[in-house]
């Protein structure tokens, strides 16, 4: 993992003049060296130009290192091959339907919505396959396709190709969930392979732009451990940032999400420096206000190793409020899960689930322990400190509530009620009665597709239907944790137009200057449209980025 310390802390992101020396220079500069700058490299270096690539952590890999890599690939070739029908129109009327659903029409020409967001949706079904494929073929991201995986709303009437969508690398694990180390493995020799300059220890801290406004290079800071000195770098065609978004900038998490997002999975590194950077070339910004969501430990919030929970593990398990009350389907898709964390009560002037409390009996531990996938049901040995204990719901509800009482401060004091053990002991019997029958009529669980996807590993159970639900054992010992929600990272950014060149506030394209990933908008608004739905588009506009700024000219 990268250290703090061992990267330069940020400085004035206003514009560096044109005039004098350069210390190195190619054709394209590439900042970022995760799930979205390592291809971006590639592909232009595979159209034969000269690419530096700029990291601003001691290694490479970003936040992609740490995810599972899924990437959702709209009309792919396995798709294809399989006489799977994956039209256009469907792909946008589903897109539409999630991205904007209070604007959503199917008659109209853009389906309700903005004609950006339109042609940047359209641009990710044209171009998210060539992309995929291209890497594949030059040993960059070999793949294997996910058949049986379904998109997280396919029972929707708009999404007529619901499964099939999905690839992960090719020597990921059965469970999928080591795909980022793989993909970021394969990545990194290509690049090396066919040369592009990877430096790390730089953080990029402004453009460079001559002195007819065109971006013409970075200025960037080496590590500390290094010599700590500015460094400019010349691109003589253009500047593609892939640095992530602002997940670990307090700043700008609390000024422009729409809600108290907690820190959550994304790199250590990714703070936002392109939001500034760009902000101070007179870009314009969009989408500011929604992130990829998941649920999170509140008590690992903010460290460098958290993964997020990306899977519920257990099914004698639920999560449940201050007050004892059951509130959620504790298996939705984590982008949806997460929504729960931050209702508004009008009324109380609060959020009353910005912390829920997650329960599990000794079931759930012996059968459904997990290290992966952000799973808070450990196996021995794995980092339980988040884990709390009890022999009794009277003991775990104490235990709970000391608990509470060490992290006041990041919570706005939020305590449990008095009447929360006889509340909890209620909630318990009426789950367990549903679990019993195999049917939650309260928050239907297990019901969708994905939701068992995503259930984890548990008992097997002769003649179960509904493999999500089990009821919690009638005595100890129990088990809990703290969750509430953070971000997987942010997706607002400076607006790009569909071959990633940052537009300024007049929709006219910054000469030089281009950006791909969670460092600059997405056109998917508050919708998490499928497993993958970050990194495939993200693949698709790393190629639309490399093409067109292959064709610049100085």
């Amino acid at each position: 993992m990268s250290s703090d310390k061992d990267i330069a802390a940020r400085a004035a992101a206003r514009p560096a003049p044109g005039e004098g020396p350069f210390d190195s220079e190619a054709d394209v500069v590439v900042v970022g060296g995760g799930g979205g700058g390592l291809p971006t490299a590639l592909f232009s270096r595979w159209l034969g130009n000269e690419v530096i690539l700029l990291e601003k952590a001691p290694e490479l890999g970003g936040t992609a290192k740490k995810a599972a890599f899924w990437y959702w690939v709209p009309n792919n070739e396995p798709m294809r091959a399989a006489g799977l029908t994956d039209e256009r129109e469907d792909f946008l009327r589903y897109v539409a339907r999630l991205s904007r659903p209070t604007r959503y029409d199917p008659d109209s020409p853009t389906l309700g919505l903005t004609a950006w967001e339109h042609a940047m949706a359209s641009a990710i079904y044209e171009s998210a396959s060539p992309a995929t494929e291209l890497l594949a073929e030059r040993g960059a991201l070999p793949y294997r396709h996910c058949p049986g995986v379904p998109d997280y709303w396919s029972e929707l009437p708009e999404d007529k190709a619901p499964y099939g969508r999905v690839l992960v690398p090719v020597d990921a694990s059965e469970s999928m969930a080591d795909g980022g180390e793989n993909a970021v493995r394969t990545l990194s020799a290509a690049a090396e392979r066919d040369g592009v300059d990877v430096r790390t220890g730089h953080r990029v801290q402004r453009v460079v732009r001559d002195d007819t406004g065109r971006v013409v290079g970075v200025e960037a800071s080496t590590a500390p451990s290094s010599d700590g000195a500015t460094v400019r770098v010349r691109a003589r065609k253009a500047v593609i940032f892939s640095s992530g978004g602002f997940t670990h900038d307090d700043e700008l998490r609390g000024n422009f999400l729409n809600v108290p997002a907690y820190r959550g999975c994304a790199a250590a590194t990714n703070e936002g420096d392109f939001v500034r950077i760009a902000s101070a070339v007179g870009a314009q910004l969009r989408n500011m206000n929604y992130a990829w969501m998941c649920p999170v430990p509140l008590e690992r919030s903010g460290r460098p190793d958290l993964v997020g929970m990306f899977s519920v593990s257990g099914d004698s398990m639920l999560f449940v409020d201050k007050t004892g009350r059951r509130v959620v389907n504790e298996k939705l898709p984590y982008n949806e899960l997460a929504q729960t964390f931050f209702r508004w009560d009008g009324t109380a002037g609060e959020y009353p689930n910005l912390v829920l409390i997650q329960i599990w009996d000794q079931r759930s531990q012996d059968n459904s322990a997990s290290t992966e996938y952000g799973r808070l049901i450990v196996p021995p040995g794995a980092d339980d400190s988040h884990v709390i204990r009890g022999d009794s719901l009277e003991e775990l509800t104490s235990a709970v509530a000391q608990r509470l009482a060490t992290v006041a401060a990041k919570t706005g004091g939020l305590r449990l009620t008095g009447d929360f053990t006889a509340t909890l002991k209620d909630t318990v019997a009426r789950y367990n009665e549903q679990a019993a029958a195999g049917r939650d009529t309260d928050f239907h669980r297990g019901e969708a597709a994905i939701q068992q996807i995503f259930n984890g590993p548990v008992k097997e159970e002769d003649g179960r239907e509904n493999p999500t639900l089990w009821p919690l054992a009638g005595q100890g010992p129990y088990y809990a944790a703290l969750v509430t929600g953070g971000t997987l990272d942010t997706k607002g950014g400076p607006q790009t137009d569909t071959e990633g060149r940052v537009l300024d506030d007049t929709g006219a394209p910054i000469p030089g200057l281009y950006g791909v990933g969670n460092c600059v908008a997405s056109a998917s608004a508050q919708a998490y449209w499928a497993g993958g739905a970050t990194l495939g588009p993200i693949l698709a506009f790393a190629y639309r980025a490399a093409n067109a700024a292959h064709t610049e000219t100085r």
